[in-house]
C-alpha cells in the first residue's frame, strides 16, 4: 500500500492534535511538523523541522495540513504553499471564504494540485451536520 505522505505546518493545539490522529490511520506517514520555532524546542516524537526546510522536502510529501491561525497563518502561508503542495487546511473567517477560495483555486488549477479549504468544525463538520438535517428536515427549525 503506498501511503500519503503528510506534514503537519504549525504546531499548537490543532497541529498536535492532527499528529495524534494520524497515528489511527495505517494509510497516513507523517514526514515531519514545520513550524516557526527552532526545532530544538518542540516537543514531539515526530521529526521537527523550520519552515525554511519545507520547500526543499516537496518531493518527500504528499499532502501538507495547514494548522495556523485563520486570522493570521493561513491567509499567508497556503497561497506560498500552494504553490509546491497539495494543502488542506480549516480556514474558518465565513466572510473571506469566498475570496481565499478563489485565490488557492488559481494556484492550484496553475500548479495542477489540489486546495480543500475551511474544513474545521464551521465550517466544515457543522456545515455538514446541517446539510444532512436540512436534506431530512428542510423546513424544520
Amino acid at each position: 500500500m503506498t501511503k500519503i505522505k503528510i506534514g503537519i505546518v504549525g504546531y499548537g493545539n490543532l497541529g498536535k492534535g492532527v499528529e495524534e490522529q494520524l497515528q489511527f490511520n495505517n494509510d497516513f506517514e507523517l514526514v515531519g511538523i514545520f513550524s516557526r520555532r527552532d526545532p530544538k524546542t518542540v516537543i514531539s516524537e515526530s521529526p521537527v523541522f523550520h519552515m525554511d526546510d519545507l520547500q526543499g522536502m516537496k518531493d518527500e510529501i504528499t499532502v501538507l495540513i495547514l494548522c495556523g491561525r485563520s486570522a493570521t497563518d493561513i491567509p499567508e502561508q497556503a497561497p506560498l504553499l500552494q504553490e509546491n503542495f497539495t494543502t488542506v487546511n480549516a480556514y474558518d473567517n465565513h466572510a473571506e471564504i469566498p475570496a481565499h477560495f478563489d485565490i488557492l483555486d488559481e494556484i492550484s488549477r496553475r500548479q495542477k494540485n489540489v486546495a480543500i479549504i475551511a474544513t474545521g468544525w464551521d465550517p466544515g463538520l457543522f456545515s455538514l451536520n446541517r446539510l444532512i438535517s436540512e436534506a431530512i428536515l428542510p423546513k424544520g427549525e
